[in-house]
């Protein structure tokens, strides 16, 4: 378990830098080689494309040896890094088309690679780390990730900007994240495969008809799923372009992206104790429906942002960051109490599906919607601050189907994994990414701890 924390802390750069917006991607693809915004909005949906495709392949490998699989997978994520490192200086800077024909196939491979090593990594720990002590372990290790998280978004940042985005600069953070992941993978290589098992009560599996009429009837689920929808589009079709935003019309640098991100990561870990207090007494749609409507409500100010008054983002992300982290936690929650325990897999798989199709279509509509608007003629700060109503208004709409939820219990902490991985992988959107590092395991009580 030692191993495992060194191989995280050593993995961060390269994992981060997967994430569909991130610093570094967006860098790449706004100043070093600036791409078209149908071609950035395609991007930004591949690793939703990828999360889609896991559920039909991941059965197949929960089959393999996790140990060897995920070793392989990372290797060959790594690999597609290294390559894209040796090809960058062969990128046509002036020209976006032949540029992006080389970087949507790669991001898609490099993706596939990531989601598969997601399924193989998260079966893996679970087989290794014993479940009476993964609260306190994982949130142990994840605080060391996040302060190497923390390290490298500032560092890439100030690199980035204090060198001018040259090619040279995205090589040297790729060939840094490909060298640490290397480093990584001897300690994967120390890590056992498997451990030891108590006996368990057989499960009886009910057949898939059955299944689906159970789902089918799960009304509460249902809603949820459609909610998720809404606000599965809401943040994905112009959500990705809030960072070019802030590169292309307000002259941001790579630093100040950076601090943006920490300061959203920051007010979300220090709000945490109170919402967990908060969702335990008044349930997890009232204070989910509190928490995004704030959230939103505060985002109508990217409508109003000009160089001028950019200033207003530190605090934006900053009380953003504080009352995203009710909802997110809340997101996590209400699923333990949604999902029917008769057909989990199922109803995991329906889930993940129709919320990862629609984030996988958003963006790219978005992205055409503003290579539209854009080419009018229209003056871009006037575009921007238009598109920019789409997030809090159908947000808050979706509220409508999150209020006539029910909460009943049903089903177990672990079910949980599977549906956050959109939501992880949303986290990059978010501004939220080692945030939710740290949500994915920690515990809300010493009575969970000892569970």
């Amino acid at each position: 378990m030692r191993a495992s924390t060194r191989e995280g802390m050593l993995a961060t750069p390269i994992v981060t830098m997967s994430l569909p917006v991130n610093i570094f991607i967006t860098a790449l693809v706004t100043k070093g080689f600036p791409l078209s915004k149908p071609a950035i909005g395609s991007l930004t949906s591949l690793p939703f494309v990828c999360n889609f495709l896991q559920v039909f392949y991941s059965p197949f490998i929960a089959r393999l040896p996790v140990k060897n699989t995920a070793i392989v997978l990372a290797a060959l994520h790594t690999a597609c890094w290294a390559w894209l490192a040796w090809k960058l200086p062969s990128l046509p800077l002036h020209n976006p088309v032949a540029a992006g024909g080389l970087l949507l196939p790669w991001f898609f491979v490099s993706s596939l690679f990531n989601a598969s090593l997601a399924v193989a990594w998260n079966s893996w720990m679970h087989d290794l780390v014993p479940a009476r002590m993964r609260g306190r372990y994982f949130s142990q290790r994840n605080r060391y990730c996040q302060g190497a998280t923390l390290a490298f978004v500032l560092l890439t940042g100030f690199l980035l900007a204090h060198f001018g985005y040259s090619v040279r600069i995205f090589q040297i953070v790729i060939g840094v994240a490909c060298l640490c992941r290397v480093y990584s993978l001897y300690y994967f290589c120390r890590m056992p495969g498997v451990r030891p098992a108590p006996r368990q009560r057989v499960v009886t599996q009910l057949p898939l008809l059955e299944q689906i009429r159970i789902v089918a009837r799960a009304r509460s689920l249902l809603l949820f799923i459609g909610f998720g929808a809404i606000w599965s589009f809401a943040a994905n079709s112009f959500g990705p372009f809030y960072h070019v935003f802030m590169f292309e019309e307000l002259g941001f640098s790579g630093t100040q992206v950076g601090i943006l991100a920490t300061l959203a990561a920051l007010g979300g870990v220090l709000s945490l104790p109170v919402w967990g207090q908060l969702l335990d007494r008044y349930g997890n749609k009232a204070v989910m429906t509190v928490a995004l409507a704030l959230w939103q409500l505060q985002n109508f100010l990217w409508c109003i942002l000009t160089p001028e008054n950019s200033h207003l983002l530190y605090g934006m992300w900053l009380f953003g960051g504080s009352v995203s982290a009710g909802f997110i936690l809340g997101q996590f929650t209400i699923v333990l109490k949604l999902i029917p325990a008769e057909a989990k897999n199922l109803a995991l798989g329906f889930n993940l599906a129709v919320i990862s199709a629609v984030a996988a279509v958003s963006p790219i509509m978005g992205g055409q919607i503003l290579a539209w608007a854009l080419a009018q003629g229209y003056d871009s700060l006037i575009v921007y601050h238009t598109v920019f109503l789409v997030q809090p208004v159908a947000a808050l709409l979706g509220c409508l189907l999150l209020i006539n939820l029910r909460e009943p219990a049903a089903s177990e902490l672990s079910a949980v994994v599977g549906a956050m991985r959109n939501i992880r992988t949303l986290s990059g959107v978010m501004g939220l990414s080692f945030f939710v590092n740290y949500l994915f395991i920690k515990p809300s009580s010493r009575k969970s701890r000892r569970n």
